[in-house]
């Protein structure tokens, strides 16, 4: 009987562990985005997304997807400005194969949202941009995720976004450029970054768009809460170049394409003292 339950228990040990191994990969299959890509046409193409595996069926059947075209926002007047809390820490520069992302390693501050708080996870680039303002697409989009400290709590993401149109030099993207220049073609390679301050990235914190949509990359997960900044910053187009070229697939953009609002409302929030 003890050798039944032995073999048993090793029997058992051994298939969770298959179990978790199995999990594992599929949790790396997931982000790796070699995946799927932003190429019109491909068999990897947006309009496929939801048809390449059936954890994603919602990048084809929700109905609140993003990135959608923002117009006509009713007004919403703050008391408060958009508060965080973010704090300089160490960071890896990552090539995820169709964009650069910033994933940070430690503690690097939050946001509060309806006093809630969200921890900053990473960000990364789009270019063009994902969103639009009343049609027009600009130069690039910098995406903020950020995840709820309370996951029992809907909703557990939190994108802040950032426009940009083509100027000056976008500072904090000046002191990354060499490090990403150097993960040109290098798909799924990273390095360390040392120390990146999220308070580098130059934020509107009296005016934002806001409102509930999904990841704009697969598996497309609905519920997230968006924040995009009413101001635009700017950026020079050999930033813009340069996110491009790093890539694998070298498309032209690695932007979704708009879709339906699907009668969802969106709020436009400013600050009682905000002029604009």
């Amino acid at each position: 009987m003890k050798m039944i339950n032995s073999i048993f228990t090793h029997g058992s040990l051994i298939i969770l562990l298959l179990l978790f191994h199995s999990i594992s990969i599929k949790a790396q299959e997931v982000d790796d985005e070699r995946e799927f890509d932003y190429l019109e046409g491909s068999e990897l193409g947006p309009e496929k997304w939801g048809e390449l595996r059936p954890e994603w069926g919602t990048c084809k059947r929700g109905k609140m997807q993003s990135p959608i075209d923002i117009s006509n926002p009713v007004q919403v007047t703050s008391k408060e400005l958009l508060q965080t809390k973010y704090k300089a820490q160490n960071a890896i520069i990552n090539n995820r194969g169709h964009d650069i992302m910033v994933r940070w390693e430690g503690d690097a501050g939050s946001i509060l949202i309806n006093e809630r708080e969200f921890d900053l996870l990473q960000a990364h680039w789009h270019a063009p941009s994902e969103h639009a303002i009343n049609g027009t697409r600009y130069a690039m989009e910098l995406h903020m995720l950020h995840r709820s400290t309370d996951p029992k709590l809907t909703p557990t993401m939190v994108v802040v976004a950032v426009f940009y149109e083509i100027g000056d030099v976008d500072p904090f993207l000046s002191r990354l450029g060499p490090i990403m220049s150097s993960l040109i073609d290098q798909t799924n390679e990273h390095k360390q970054a040392g120390v990146i301050n999220p308070m580098e990235i130059q934020l509107d914190d009296e005016c934002y768009y806001k409102y509930i949509g999904s990841l704009t990359t697969p598996s497309c997960t609905e519920g997230v809460t968006w924040i995009i900044n009413k101001r635009i910053n700017t950026v020079s187009s050999d930033q813009v170049k340069l996110l491009r070229e790093a890539v694998h697939d070298h498309a032209k953009n690695n932007a979704r394409p708009l879709q339906a609002l699907n009668h969802r409302e969106v709020q436009l929030h400013c600050h009682k003292d905000r002029k604009d």
